[in-house]
C-alpha cells in the first residue's frame, strides 16, 4: 500500500505548513534583532543580549564541565606514569651513585692503608718491598699466606714480613713472583723476643691459636699483663725491636700475645729484605784489621825536662 493511501495521507500539508511557519518565524526574529540593533533602544538591546550570553554561558558551561573533567584525569594519569618513570629512573641513578661511594669509600681506605705502610720505619734502616697478600692457607695448625713478590723483587726465605700494625710472619718459599709466609701462629713459628718494660728474653711459639705462647721467658716476675713484646734479634733473623703485641694471661693460665697484626686485615704488607746484621753495616769497617787506627796515632811528643846527669858535667 502506497504511503498516500495511508491514514497520514492528510498529514502531508500540515507538515510542510509548520516547516515553513517556523522558517518565517525565524527570519522574522532575525530580522527584528537587526533592525533592534541598529534603530532600537538601547537597554532593550542590552538586555537581551545579557539574557542571551547568560544562557549561552549556563550551556557552555555544562557543556564544558566534562571536557574540563577529562582533561583533569588525562593530566593526572600523565603526571602519575611521570612519576613512575621519573622514580625508576632516579632509583637507577641512586644505585649507580651507591656503587660510586662504595668503591670512593674502598679506594679511601686502601690509600689510607698505602700511607700507613709508606710511614713504617724501621731502625736500623732496611729496604722492603711492597706486597698484597693474594691467598690464605688455613688448617688446625698451619697458618700461612702467599703474597705477589718474589726473587724477582729481592725477596729471600727467612725475610720479616710486617704490616702498618706489627710482625705478621717470615718469607719461607719463593719463587719468581710469589712468596710464602709462614704467620707467628703457625704451630712451627719461633720467633725469639723480649719484653720492652724489663728486656727479658722469651721465645714466642705458635700452636694454632690466634694468640701464640710466650715460653721460655728469662728472669723473675718479668713478665705482666699488658707489656709490650718486641723482636729482640737474637739470632741475627728479624731486625730488633718490630712491635709484636702485648701480653696476655690465656684461660689455662700461661702468658700468651695479642698481636698487633690482628688490629687491620693482614692484605697489604710489606717485606724487610734482611738476612742478618751484617749488611746493615760497612763492610770495609767491619772487614778492618783490629789495630788498624793505632798506625795512624801521633808520636809521643820529646821531653822537655833536664837529662839525668847533665847538672853535674
Amino acid at each position: 500500500m502506497a504511503f498516500r493511501d495511508g491514514p497520514f495521507e492528510n498529514l502531508k500539508v500540515p507538515l510542510i505548513w509548520t516547516a515553513g511557519l517556523t522558517v518565517l518565524a525565524v527570519l522574522a526574529v532575525s530580522v527584528f534583532l537587526l533592525l533592534s540593533q541598529r534603530r532600537g533602544d538601547p537597554d532593550s538591546q542590552n538586555a537581551i543580549r545579557g539574557a542571551g550570553d547568560q544562557v549561552s554561558g549556563g550551556v557552555g558551561g555544562v557543556l564544558a564541565a566534562p571536557v574540563r573533567w577529562v582533561g583533569a584525569a588525562s593530566d593526572y594519569v600523565g603526571d602519575y606514569f611521570f612519576a613512575v618513570s621519573e622514580n625508576r629512573r632516579l632509583k637507577e641513578q641512586v644505585a649507580e651513585l651507591q656503587a660510586v661511594a662504595d668503591a670512593n669509600i674502598a679506594l679511601q681506605n686502601i690509600n689510607t692503608r698505602y700511607e700507613a705502610m709508606l710511614g713504617i720505619r724501621v731502625e736500623p734502616d732496611v729496604e722492603m718491598a711492597t706486597a698484597r697478600s693474594i691467598s690464605e692457607s688455613r688448617g688446625p695448625f698451619a697458618r700461612s699466606r702467599l703474597i705477589d713478590v718474589g726473587t724477582g723483587q729481592g725477596v729471600r726465605i727467612g725475610n720479616p714480613v710486617i704490616n702498618e700494625h706489627g710482625l705478621v710472619g717470615r718469607v719461607v718459599g719463593t719463587s719468581s713472583r710469589v712468596s710464602r709466609v709462614l704467620l707467628v701462629t703457625d704451630v712451627s713459628s719461633r720467633i725469639p723476643v723480649l719484653i720492652d718494660r724489663t728486656d727479658a728474653r722469651a721465645m714466642l711459639t705458635g700452636d694454632g691459636s690466634g694468640n701464640p705462647r710466650l715460653e721460655y721467658v728469662r728472669g723473675t716476675d718479668s713478665v705482666e699483663v699488658g707489656d709490650r713484646v718486641l723482636t729482640s734479634g737474637d739470632g741475627g733473623g728479624i731486625p730488633r725491636g718490630v712491635p709484636i703485641g702485648v701480653v696476655a694471661r690465656g684461660i689455662d693460665g700461661s702468658w700468651r700475645v695479642k698481636l698487633f697484626s690482628d688490629r687491620g686485615a693482614i692484605d697489604f704488607v710489606k717485606v724487610l729484605k734482611f738476612e742478618d746484621f751484617g749488611q746493615l753495616v760497612d763492610p770495609e769497617t767491619l772487614n778492618a784489621p783490629p789495630l788498624a787506627a793505632l798506625g795512624t796515632a801521633a808520636a809521643p811528643a820529646p821531653a822537655t825536662g833536664p837529662q839525668p846527669g847533665g847538672a853535674g858535667e
